[in-house]
């Protein structure tokens, strides 16, 4: 079996696989990407872009709603239209075809090679081809792994057996089930609850602690009560002991407590894996089914040629985490096969600093959760000396004008000793638009003083940038 020979070859080619692809190719890299599905991945046909279009349709009605005057008085039932929001998932989706993307990748001068791509060698690859001999496919320079994550299915006895579903099946789904059970407080389990509670579904959740772990803690809070004030059945500290698919094909999940839940499907949102279980790892001295420990330019560490990228690496589990490593993984490959100058110091061209300190995410539930950076938990825990900024959001001006009944709530986190935000929350309708703001602020290192000269536009929700600053003012001066 002969082998092709490209300067980089890269296994899977969902967003963060096409970015580091795309960047080696602009380097200057001859490169061949490795896909066993459908190029773009994840993100494009089972997670972000079909999750947040089932979404739209509830949050765009609930906004109304609570807008006087935007719905007529007698406008009848106010319910989603579920199966237009299916064909538009469809849609975006493109009806699960990858033609486009395909018609990308050759338009970047990328070639696909179609099929599971394993380590079989050290930077050598071997594609098994459904219908085609295998593809031996070797790298003069680098391989970068980019297979991303798969649902985490927890040992439940009978969950296996009771043909759950994972985020897969609930953003693909074609038919909706009278009610959902969905295991799991992330998320992806606070999405979907806030997603399936709008198109008439019952829904139960249950979590083994508060929603929304990680984040600020009042975060978990306004969604877990927006959720029960949607009708879903939210149930903390839920210690779930058995699953059964009974007979008339419902699921029965039994509690620690004696209790039992039925519903039509159960939905499993428990974590993440990486996909690394049959990649041939093993055949380069590394453990099948491992998360890569890489160093901050994604190599991984005791590899002078494997790169593992995106969710693998078990930085941040994030599609636009994935592809700002991609973009510093592409790069620092070419530059390395040209025998070029690394700049990997810390914010440099070729590391991926942001995982560390800057992480920014948006849970799209009702209301938006959005976060970057540390919580006042974790600058605590790093020995940081915090101080937390609370602001009521449906006291800013800009608030009063959107919604008749707005709910949120802002936190700034700011490292009393150098000046500088290291963290912010936002909680709220459409919080997501304020959160690259906070993501520069704390990139950029930008000290608090030097943000009073930000003047935020009135009225708008941005104006929590000067409750902020007055906050922290008088408090200043108390302090002194």
């Amino acid at each position: 079996m002969d082998a092709a020979e490209y300067d980089l070859i890269v296994i899977g080619a969902g967003p963060v696989g096409e970015n580091v692809a795309d960047r080696a190719v602009q380097g200057g890299l001859s490169v061949a990407i490795v896909e066993s599905e459908l190029v773009g991945g994840e993100c494009s046909y089972w997670a972000c872009m079909p999750s947040k279009t089932l979404l739209r349709a509830g949050a765009a009605l609930a906004a109304a709603v609570d807008a006087p005057g935007a719905l007529p008085a007698a406008s009848g039932p106010r319910r989603v239209d579920v199966a237009a929001v299916l064909r538009r998932r469809d849609e975006i989706v493109h009806e699960w075809n990858d033609a486009g993307q395909v018609q990308w990748l050759q338009d970047a001068g990328i070639e696909l090679v179609r099929g599971h791509g394993r380590l079989t060698g050290e930077r050598e690859v071997t594609v098994a081809r459904d219908g085609a001999d295998a593809a031996r496919l070797r790298a003069r320079y680098a391989v970068a792994v980019c297979t991303g994550s798969a649902a985490l299915l927890p040992d439940i006895p009978g969950l296996a057996d009771a043909r759950p579903w994972t985020s897969r099946e609930a953003t693909a789904v074609q038919q909706m089930p009278e009610s959902l059970v969905i295991l799991g407080g992330g998320v992806v389990a606070c999405e979907m609850a806030t997603a399936y509670a709008s198109f008439g579904v019952a829904v139960t959740v249950l979590a083994r602690s508060a929603l929304l772990h990680g984040v600020e803690p009042f975060a978990g809070e306004f969604v877990t009560d927006s959720l029960r004030a949607a009708g879903v059945d939210v149930r903390t500290d839920a210690q779930v002991t058995a699953v059964v698919r009974e007979d008339d094909g419902r699921v029965r999940v039994d509690l620690s407590e004696g209790e039992s839940v039925t519903a039509s499907e159960i939905l499993v949102a428990t974590g993440r894996v990486p996909r690394t279980g049959d990649l041939g790892l093993e055949a380069v001295g590394l453990e099948p089914g491992a998360w890569l420990d890489v160093d901050d330019t994604l190599r991984v560490r005791g590899s002078a040629w494997l790169y593992g990228v995106g969710d693998v690496t078990h930085r941040a589990l994030l599609t636009h985490q994935g592809k700002y490593q991609a973009r510093a993984a592409g790069d620092v490959i070419a530059v390395r096969a040209h025998g070029g100058e690394v700049d990997d110091a810390p914010w440099g061209a070729h590391v991926a600093t942001a995982d560390h300190d800057a992480v920014p995410q948006v849970v799209f539930t009702a209301p938006e959760v959005a976060a970057v950076g540390l919580t006042a938990a974790q600058a605590e825990e790093r020995g940081i000396r915090v101080r937390a900024l609370d602001v009521d959001l449906a006291q800013i001006a800009g608030a009063s004008t959107r919604a008749a009944h707005y709910r949120g709530q802002a936190r700034a986190v700011v490292d009393e000793d150098r000046g500088v935000l290291v963290g912010a929350t936002f909680v709220g309708e459409d919080a997501g638009e304020m959160l690259h703001a906070a993501t520069i602020a704390v990139v950029g290192e930008v000290p608090l003083h030097r943000l009073w000269h930000a003047v935020p536009a009135y009225p708008t929700l941005s104006e929590v940038w000067l409750r902020w600053l007055e906050a922290y003012g008088r408090e200043s001066a108390v302090s002194t």
